[in-house]
């Protein structure tokens, strides 16, 4: 039998909970490094420029290594898959993928993100092979704001014509991701939100992370989401949702006259490390068990060396084992003890 079809037997472990007695349930899977945007938060422009390298085709992993090792992740009680980057869409035939993994046993959900500027062209391919949700990261619908905020490249027209493509194509539901930054885009809050309320479309405010150690966080920049409710709540009422599964990232609320509902990631000021169930795997095949984490455990190189699915399987279920992070409930000490020294990208690792 050949190695990726020996089948790793059920047993008691294959829910692992880590030292914090946290389940893995999610699996964040970057197929990409690369982006068509030049985001200041992710990949500043001057220092991802045109000669910047970034990982070859044979560094990333294929689809097909891709769908392998997601069914060892699945056989450990994964049942959510999120395609990321970079910008997923740029990744060549995406949509074969996606039908890979939607036929896996005991997959409930896949989800892509994008920046939206190609969706328009893919969305009715990605929904055909199985997409069942999308979120747009989009920070702004005012497009000085959002040129500045995309590191100088247009594109807005583009990124809500893929969001229409998204509805008629029956993407459902699709969030909008915003990143808030004080002084940046944080006046042009509610005008992202009066575009899509009564839409269907979901609008979730991000707390602006200290991700990876290029984007020159500091705390001042950031809006804290209790702020922002009371903000839109002074325009249009809100009323507080129950989460809808312990682990969910996002403080819902809706708004009173009916017009849908918006989230709150509140990562800086309110951490939700103590329900995190996200594995994260980069497009070169590096496992990492924290957004912010400082290093990550290469399974590529085990796969492309031989290993078994059985020895694959237990080399995710010990760093599960053994994970611990909780940088967003101490990143003042941590902040203070080594800074943004060595943490990984965003655009490397996935949002």
């Amino acid at each position: 039998m050949p190695q990726s079809e020996v089948l790793v037997p059920f047993s008691a472990l294959q829910s692992p909970r880590d030292t914090l007695g946290r389940p893995m349930r999610d699996l964040r899977i970057s197929v990409m490094d690369r982006c068509n945007f030049r985001c200041p938060y992710c990949m500043p422009r001057e220092q991802y420029h045109e000669r910047y390298r970034f990982l070859g085709a044979h560094e990333r992993l294929s689809f097909h290594e891709i769908a392998r090792l997601s069914r060892l992740f699945v056989r450990l009680g994964v049942r959510k898959l999120r395609l990321t980057g970079g910008e997923p869409l740029l990744r060549t035939n995406l949509s074969d993928l996606i039908g890979d993994l939607t036929a896996i046993p005991g997959v409930e959900d896949v989800a892509l993100t994008t920046n939206g500027v190609l969706l328009a062209r893919y969305a009715s391919e990605l929904k055909a092979a199985g997409l069942r949700r999308i979120t747009v990261s989009l920070d702004s619908v005012d497009p000085q704001i959002f040129t500045r905020m995309s590191g100088g490249f247009g594109g807005l027209a583009d990124v809500l014509d893929g969001i229409e493509h998204a509805r008629s194509a029956g993407l459902d539901p699709i969030k909008i991701n915003a990143v808030i930054q004080r002084g940046v885009n944080d006046g042009t809050a509610l005008d992202l939100l009066e575009r899509f309320r009564g839409t269907g479309v979901v609008v979730r405010f991000i707390e602006y992370m200290d991700v990876g150690n290029r984007n020159e966080w500091r705390s001042d920049l950031v809006v804290p989401s209790s702020e922002l409710v009371e903000r839109i709540s002074a325009r249009w009422p809100l009323q507080p949702l129950e989460r809808g599964y312990r682990g969910e990232v996002a403080e819902r609320y809706c708004f009173v006259d009916g017009s849908g509902e918006v989230g709150f990631i509140s990562s800086v000021t309110q951490p939700f490390c103590g329900d995190c169930s996200r594995v994260r795997l980069s497009s070169d095949g590096v496992v990492y068990t924290c957004l912010f984490a400082t290093h990550g455990t290469s399974l590529r190189d085990a796969l492309r060396g031989g290993a078994s699915d059985e020895q694959l399987f237990e080399m995710i279920r010990s760093l599960w084992l053994g994970r611990a992070d909780q940088y967003s409930e101490k990143r003042a000490e941590l902040r203070q003890a080594a800074g943004d020294q060595g943490k990984i990208e965003m655009f490397y690792i996935g949002g």
